[in-house]
């Protein structure tokens, strides 16, 4: 078992070629015994976006702090606090901070990929 407040985990840097002012901190993942999903909270500064990018599997995305918006497959939709986004797998998406707070998300994942 593991409780834990997401702002005592450190964050690490989330970089790529697409992505800018990103923060990423693993909640709860393989160190923690989590044989099916890992659970990752994010946050976007001013500006800030995560990778314009695809991948092989789905994931869920809820907005917890900010304003801001969600690229799926080049539709671009608005999200806010209490949004939650189902991105299927192999669709090309990226999440962006479009307000004056910081943009913070919750993202599980399957396990077995990169946790960040």
């Amino acid at each position: 078992m593991k409780i834990v407040h997401y702002s005592d985990i450190t964050p690490t840097p989330y970089e790529s070629e697409t992505a800018s002012n990103a923060m990423g901190r693993v909640c709860i993942g393989k160190d923690d015994g989590a044989k099916n999903f890992c659970m990752r909270v994010f946050e976007l500064g001013t500006d800030g976006s995560s990778a314009h990018h695809k991948h092989d599997f789905e994931h869920e995305v809820f907005i917890h702090q900010g304003e801001g918006e969600v690229e799926i497959d080049k539709t671009i939709s608005h999200v806010r606090p209490g949004t939650a986004i189902f991105i299927p797998p192999g669709v090309i998406h990226q999440l962006r901070n479009t307000g004056a707070k910081p943009l913070i998300f919750v993202c599980c994942i399957p396990a077995g990929y990169p946790e960040l």
